[in-house]
């Protein structure tokens, strides 16, 4: 038999982590999740204008992300956050965007699973 991974692999969201910093409430895990969907897509439309504080920005988003166990999401947001070359921000922007897509993506399908429970 083999041996289960040492860091379970939950895609774009880790379960385990959300359950926690919720306490297991799944009304709360449901706001967290929906204002993490609002919140990401706001500023990452910011974001797309490179605006100055786009480090603040960046910085924001990784530390939401990171509450809910988007850490793929939380990652990548950190990149962004610690560039200066604006081709690497391009770069860390287009990728930011990714990942962020794949969480919601996920959110909605816990969201459905929840709304189903």
């Amino acid at each position: 038999m083999p041996s289960p991974p040492l860091v379970p692999d939950e895609g774009f969201i880790d379960t385990v982590h959300l359950t926690r910093m919720t306490l297991g409430d799944e009304a709360l895990k449901r706001e967290v999740l929906t204002l993490f969907v609002r919140q990401s897509s706001d500023l990452v439309a910011r974001m797309s204008s490179f605006p100055a504080d786009m480090a603040a920005i960046a910085h924001t988003l990784k530390g939401s992300a990171r509450g809910i166990g988007a850490f793929s999401a939380a990652d990548t947001a950190e990149r962004l956050e610690c560039t200066s070359d604006p081709e690497a921000k391009r770069a860390a922007l287009s990728d930011l965007k990714d990942a962020i897509s794949g969480t919601v993506r996920a959110i909605d399908d816990i969201l459905g699973t929840a709304r189903k429970n």
